[in-house]
């Protein structure tokens, strides 16, 4: 067995003996709200944390992305990148008070993604702790507009101005445990808006109602047929408007998203939406806009890859069963940039997406050696003969 194999398991104890530290970074930088496009004050507070911890250096890079370097033995080896997103789904007016009991840890954003950005900040005495030095050098970089409108807009900048070749990169997500991402699909993520003026007098007689029209665009897009191969779907994830019972809907939006492993049907879906939305602006005489709001290409790593096939040694090593599916996260833009990456998550949670969520704590430091033994794998070698398909 390769040797940080079997040093696996006793580095969950040496990880877990730093249990206080790990919280605290995870709290302290979880509670400063981070909703996409505003996260500069976390993003401070990372870097700071990263100098702290004496890292080799800390920086913005010109996209106000923080990093840390930590710097390996070979100057003749491209780094190694451990990514984790600071942005989360929550206004700054919510509260971001974390509470920690005995086994969790429950606060908005928690599992997506802070408890991974307090990790991450706390990986340059995780790596004293454990004695490694690397050959590469370890970027840890905390990116920023990533969700919804973001778009990975800090992962896309970063990697286009990285002036070197990049040896792998390992994208770290709060939950959940045993997660293995080396697919994404190809995706588009979109609003439908209807707006009803109601000073309009073409409208004024039969003045529809705006979430009454947007019902008749999801009937529609319920009947159109989609291929199993390539496999292709259409996910309705909200809708809202509307002001009181008894007011006609003058304003209603409904956001969907369409995802393939083929980014030609994507693009073909998208055209028959926008056609059915055409049709119902013609027909109803409303004002009724398509918007995309992100979007991402398919790529893949095969399963036959030595980082995907490492990363899953690593994981038995550590009794975990891994699970892979596609996933939309940075993983995306290092595979559409032919640079070798997984996504894996550090524990488990509970109420995602809500303001109460939680993560567990015990699992966290076997997901924290997790990550620890895929950039061994990486710094051993694992990505540097195979060529991405």
């Amino acid at each position: 067995m390769t040797r940080y194999l079997e040093e696996l398991p006793a580095s969950v104890e040496t990880i877990a003996a730093l249990k206080e530290c790990i919280l605290a970074n995870i709290v302290l930088l979880g509670q400063i709200p981070a909703p996409t496009f505003k996260e500069k004050q976390r993003a401070a507070a990372f870097l700071k944390r990263l100098a702290e911890f004496q890292v080799d250096e800390c920086t913005f890079d010109g996209y106000r992305n923080p990093i840390g370097i930590i710097r390996g033995a070979s100057r003749n080896k491209p780094p190694i990148f451990i990514v984790a997103h600071l942005d989360t789904f929550f206004p700054a007016d919510v509260d971001h008070n974390f509470s920690v009991e005995r086994n969790t840890i429950s606060g908005p954003g928690v599992s997506d993604n802070s408890a991974s950005v307090g990790v991450l900040a706390t990986m340059p005495e995780i790596f004293r702790r454990l004695n490694l030095r690397f050959q590469s050098d370890i970027v840890l970089a905390g990116v920023i507009q990533s969700l919804g409108r973001g778009n990975l807009r800090g992962v896309r900048h970063l990697l286009k101005t990285w002036s070197t070749p990049i040896r792998g990169a390992v994208v770290v997500e709060g939950t959940e445990l045993g997660r293995l991402n080396y697919t994404a699909d190809g995706m588009i993520r979109c609003d439908i808006t209807c707006r009803v003026a109601p000073e309009n007098p073409a409208v004024q007689r039969f003045r529809p109602n705006a979430i009454l029209v947007l019902n008749e665009v999801i009937n529609q897009l319920l009947q159109l047929r989609l291929p199993q191969r390539p496999r292709a779907r259409v996910i309705i994830g909200k809708i809202a408007g509307g002001f009181k019972h008894g007011l006609i809907a003058y304003n209603a939006t409904l956001g969907f998203e369409i995802q393939s492993d083929v980014d030609r049907m994507v693009r073909q879906v998208l055209d028959d939406i926008q056609d059915i939305v055409d049709g119902i602006v013609h027909e109803r005489q409303v004002d009724l806009t398509l918007d995309t709001i992100s979007n991402i290409k398919a790529s893949r790593l095969p399963y036959r890859h030595p980082l995907v096939k490492s990363t899953v040694a690593v994981m038995k090593a550590l009794n975990l069963k891994p699970l892979s599916e596609p996933s939309e996260s940075e993983l995306s833009i290092f595979l559409s940039r032919r640079i070798p990456a997984v996504t894996v998550g550090l524990t488990h949670g509970h109420n995602f997406h809500r303001e109460d969520a939680s993560i567990e704590i015990a699992p966290l430091f076997t997901g924290i050696a997790q990550v620890v033994g895929i950039i061994r794998a990486i710094d051993s070698g694992v990505c540097d003969d195979e060529k991405l398909a």
